[in-house]
């Protein structure tokens, strides 16, 4: 356990006297490496920079546009990943407002501090933190490795020899399970847990279980039940708008996320949620408001995203609000930095508007620069980048369209595989740049079949995994790709050692294999080889 003098703490509160003395607290505590923050915008920069051991925040934040509460600054953080799963996160609040926040958070922090306080009580909090820390560290470093099967198992031992935590573990280990897509398994232990501790989050997370299982019925009774006894668990209200979309049912899902923004109207994500499902279903005077909101409160973010003007200008080009829709680029070109993403979404506003006005040259010129900006941006969305395609080819720039299509497909995170890709141009007639797209995939995918066979014959196993992984991510159910992927996988585990993150993607990669071809004459042996890789390594079966 680390002493208190190496610690480093982070202070997020509005008020200089507050800031003053808690620091003062922490310097009796022993706690002298400490750093201060005036609001959640200051805090996700220091962040950005660097990690602190404990952050103490004030859930009052302040008032105003940019206005975010303790609890909405915590969630940022853990979405946007800049504190790690063992980072103390302790939320300084009122008595009256405690209450509220602990039956709406579905992400809860360390622990809540009542004020007024003293400073044996803020040590004491620290101190039970720390421990409590120390028992899950273990746990949380394999997850911060991608190793979650062995978290799981991590958990299972841990809520035996700490029963004090056993509820914690089981949650954690239920959400562990959720994310390896063992539906049934997480299921039970909510359903053990419901019964002895009927908790919202407990709730939330059985009903997440069943969506993952498309038991929408039951997900919609059992969120309905928890909204009922919970008004303000917002967790819940996006779960049931998701449980209402998979239904096909747009016009409910965004009545659900309507009710959620007006009881918690400063979270963006929910906001771009709400417009996005009210321009889909033709609603353009709720998505022009929902984005109105994004782009004034993401101003004030660290976060913020230039897409958010696109989405707004698009809505406003549908409503046929010219002069709007231009104060919105004029925002976007004034406001935001300089750079290939926000110059892709200024040059895909600006051909929206010159499309609105019945300028087809200049839209297409405008086009042609958003293309060569998206293929030099990163973090751009899927969604934005498939309209900037489907634009492409309305005003007959193939080239464009098929550069920043290909450029989609390569890149090593994309979620466009060869189908997907080829869909998008069939869809819109192109047959020929159809097949044309798909010839390439294709023969992208054989020189990596080719260069993986080479890198294995030379003892480069992990490159050649690597590789085999990129073409399956182009062709997921490539069968010669498969069984190429489950041989390199093996070699690798042989060679180089046991890996369990690389063991259950073999594992995948077989239960894949069974599902497109049951019968298929190396599938045994494959099975056979993988069992005996696991005998070798002394791993149960």
């Amino acid at each position: 356990m680390p002493e208190n003098s190496d610690l480093s703490v982070l202070i997020v509160d509005p008020n200089p006297s507050m800031r003053s003395n808690l620091h003062n607290m922490l310097n009796q505590a022993a706690i002298n490496k400490v750093e201060y923050a005036v609001s959640s915008g200051t805090a996700i920069r220091l962040l950005n920079k660097k990690a602190f051991d404990i952050i103490l925040c004030e859930y009052d934040l302040g008032s105003g546009a940019d206005a975010q509460d303790g609890q909405q600054l915590l969630e940022d953080l853990r979405h946007h990943q800049l504190i790690k799963p063992w980072t103390i996160f302790i939320m300084l609040t009122s008595e009256a407002i405690h209450g509220k926040v602990v039956s709406a958070a579905e992400l809860t922090p360390s622990d809540y501090i009542l004020k007024p306080f003293t400073v044996d009580v803020l040590s004491g909090r620290i101190a039970r933190a720390i421990e409590r820390r120390a028992i899950f560290l273990p746990t949380y470093q394999l997850i911060d490795k991608g190793d979650l099967r062995a978290a799981v198992a991590s958990c299972e031992a841990a809520e035996l020899r700490h029963p004090r935590l056993a509820a914690d573990f089981a949650r954690l280990r239920a959400e562990l399970q959720l994310s390896l897509g063992e539906w049934k398994e997480a299921e039970q232990i909510y359903a053990d847990m419901l019964a002895t501790r009927p908790m919202a989050w407990v709730r939330l997370g059985l009903a997440r279980t069943l969506f993952a299982q498309q038991r929408h019925a039951e997900v919609e009774a059992a969120l309905l039940e928890l909204i009922e006894q919970n008004p303000r668990f917002m967790a819940a209200y996006d779960l049931l708008a998701q449980n209402h979309e998979a239904l096909g049912q747009p016009l409910l899902a965004k009545k659900i996320l309507e009710d959620a923004v007006t009881i918690s109207p400063h979270v963006v994500r929910r906001l771009r949620h709400l417009g996005g499902m009210a321009f889909e279903s033709g609603d353009i005077g709720a998505a022009e408001r929902a984005y109105k909101q994004v782009v004034t409160k993401a101003k004030y973010s660290e976060f913020r995203d230039p897409e958010d003007h696109v989405n707004l200008v698009r809505t406003l080009v549908k409503k046929g609000d010219a002069p709007q829709a231009s104060g919105v680029l004029r925002d976007m070109e004034r406001s935001l930095r300089s750079g290939a993403n926000v110059e892709a979404c200024r040059a895909i506003s600006a051909a929206m508007l010159h499309e609105l006005a019945g300028n087809d040259l200049a839209a297409a010129s405008e086009l042609r620069q958003a293309a060569t900006a998206a293929n030099m941006a990163q973090g751009l969305s899927t969604r934005l980048k498939v309209g900037l395609v489907q634009s492409c080819l309305k005003n007959n720039l193939d080239d464009a369209a098929a550069e920043v299509m290909m450029k989609m497909v390569n890149e090593a995170d994309s979620e466009v595989n060869m189908e997907q890709a080829v869909g998008v141009f069939e869809q819109a007639g192109r047959h020929d740049l159809a097949r044309d797209l798909g010839q390439q995939i294709n023969h992208q995918v054989q020189e990596l079949l080719q260069d993986a066979a080479g890198k294995t014959d030379s003892g480069e196993f992990k490159d050649a995994v690597f590789m085999l992984r990129q073409a399956l991510r182009r062709t997921p159910g490539n069968l010669p790709v498969l069984f190429a992927s489950v041989e390199a996988i093996l070699r690798q585990l042989n060679m180089l050692g046991w890996e369990p993150v690389l063991a259950e993607q073999l594992v995948d990669h077989l239960q894949l294999i069974r599902k497109i071809d049951p019968a298929h004459p190396k599938l045994e042996s494959l099975k056979q080889q993988y069992r005996a890789t696991q005998h070798k390594y002394g791993i149960a079966t």
